[in-house]
């Protein structure tokens, strides 16, 4: 059932609700230490935030607190009494890490004190979900937080390629996930079914590679499509907008250009990119496709590397994702001059062709002091029943690769960390938002743990966290998307942070209340 109630009825339900967690001290990701204290904090508008070496998480806090309270708090450079004192401290970094935080309320105030600014930035979003409303007044009781991420890499996924959603959306996500502490936007912008980032080098990508006739509507196996034309892009300055957005909450951008499959709409819009160089559609149907890169010729690749010269100049995350799933190899098999290539090079499989590109990639990101990150078909083994066993590889895949896993045994994982790579877990059956509340049910999603079962502990520091994804074939619209994605992502929010000796699914489901008033009041649906 959804819920999208008038911003009157879920102000008042905040309200009620916070008021009731005033003594609770439940919050969504859990802290790692949570202390209640004697005394209560009252908010006013004469509190006085300083925010000394942080201002820019002091003008955020000014902004945010606005928009929670209608309080608009002074900046100040100090104050003895009644204030929101930001702080940062170095040595902390030792004991709390970069994204730890120590977080203190007493009748005089509030202080927040971190190693950096990200630190800083998520005591501050723990102080907004204390914030509770008695006796006519916004009051914070007593508490002291000690709190550290258990995961570096906390991310979620949106996928772009196939329906377009657009910044204004976009921006609303990158809210919620720095209200929840996530700190990693993965944006799927190139796909089969549509290609959403402007190429200066070559604008065909998006005049023809961004459109699509027609979609195909109902189920994976359907022939029923819908007869409308879906497009749109994002250009070089609306990425940097939402890249310098994201900043400002603490959240790296990193982009997805696919290869050496799921390439369709490129090929659609340059034809010589595939291996069979003859003009095809940007296709409406979503699934794998048989086109794909020719990687075999020095052109394609070239193309690939002019490509993210201009990914790599807007954004500034270390990491670049390559895809690299889903590839079927039927052209490549079927080609002479890729066979000559495989054999020029004592490539023995497709998989392994496809491992020698993708290490040409990772050292062409190297070069420019990038990471290569990819889907774990990058590692060579078949992971789809379109392929043929005797076409897996045993190519080395390039050390220094994150890979990304979401398909396959769980011991696939257990052969990466043991090879040196890190993970981000990212397992399907866990962790796909396109998925319904049927096949991922809210506990389902809560439970998920990024660190398989089994593993041993020696591999734990190799797995750096884990992401949920939004896939965007049957979501068409944003309501779509946002009905399966809250409340869910909290769940995958408190994953990622949370230790699992402090994780409570019954404690998350009653700190969930506060979260549904605001997105009610942020007009955002959700599942319940």
């Amino acid at each position: 059932m959804l819920r999208f109630q008038s911003m009157v009825i879920s102000s008042c339900l905040l309200l009620a609700v916070t008021a009731k967690r005033l003594h609770a001290q439940r919050l969504i990701p859990q802290p790692t230490q949570v202390t209640t204290t004697t005394g209560v904090f009252k908010l006013s508008g004469t509190t006085a935030i300083v925010g000394g070496k942080s201002a820019g998480e002091a003008k955020y806090l000014q902004e945010a607190l606005n928009d929670r309270t209608q309080l608009k708090l002074p900046l100040q450079p100090a104050a003895q009494h009644n204030y929101i004192r930001l702080s940062l401290d170095e040595k902390l970094d030792s004991t709390l890490g970069k994204e730890g935080y120590l977080l203190k309320v007493t009748p005089a105030g509030a202080t927040i004190t971190a190693a950096t600014n990200a630190g800083v930035f998520y005591g501050i979003q723990s102080l907004q979900q204390l914030i509770g409303y008695k006796d006519n007044a916004y009051v914070i009781a007593g508490v002291e937080i000690n709190d550290k991420p258990r995961f570096g890499w906390r991310s979620f996924m949106l996928d772009e390629g196939r329906h377009f959603k657009g910044a204004a959306a976009v921006k609303k996500l990158l809210d919620e996930m720095a209200f929840l502490k996530m700190n990693t936007f993965h944006w799927h912008l190139t796909d089969d079914q549509g290609w959403r980032i402007e190429i200066k080098k070559y604008p065909l990508l998006t005049k023809v590679g961004s459109h699509r006739d027609s979609t195909q509507t109902g189920s994976w196996n359907s022939t029923t499509y819908d007869g409308k034309p879906h497009d749109g892009f994002y250009t070089q300055e609306q990425i940097r907008d939402i890249i310098a957005y994201a900043a400002a909450r603490h959240i790296t951008v990193v982009p997805e250009i696919e290869m050496p499959g799921h390439s369709a709409a490129a090929i659609a819009a340059y034809p010589w990119l595939g291996t069979k160089q003859t003009p095809i559609r940007v296709p409406g149907k979503f699934g794998v496709h048989y086109d794909v890169y020719n990687v075999a010729d020095a052109k394609v690749v070239s193309f690939l590397h002019d490509v993210l010269d201009e990914v790599m100049q807007l954004f500034p995350s270390k990491v670049v994702h390559i895809g690299g799933d889903e590839v079927k190899y039927d052209q490549w098999k079927a080609d002479a001059n890729v066979q000559a290539y495989m054999k020029a090079h004592q490539l023995a499989t497709p998989a392994d062709l496809q491992i020698y590109f993708t290490n040409s990639i990772s050292a062409y990101l190297a070069g420019k002091q990038r990471r290569m990150m990819g889907w774990n078909e990058i590692m060579g083994a078949k992971l789809h029943e379109y392929n043929d066993s005797k076409d897996a590889g045993t190519t080395q895949l390039a050390p220094g690769t994150v890979v990304q896993f979401w398909k396959g045994e769980l011991k696939l994982i257990n052969d990466a960390v043991s090879k040196g790579y890190d993970v981000v877990n990212s397992y399907h059956a866990a962790t796909y938002l396109d998925y319904n509340y049927e096949q991922i049910p809210l506990e389902r999603a809560y439970s998920f743990d990024p660190i398989p079962a089994g593993l041993d502990a020696k591999y734990h520091s190799k797995i750096l966290g884990m992401g949920c994804q939004m896939w965007g074939e049957w979501i068409p619209d944003e309501v779509s998307m946002e009905e399966r994605v809250y409340p869910r992502i909290a769940a995958y929010a408190e994953d990622g942070w949370t230790l699992p000796v402090n994780k409570n699914f019954k404690a998350f489901e009653k700190a969930l209340q506060t979260f549904y008033a605001r997105w009610s009041n942020k007009g955002i649906v959700y599942h319940r």
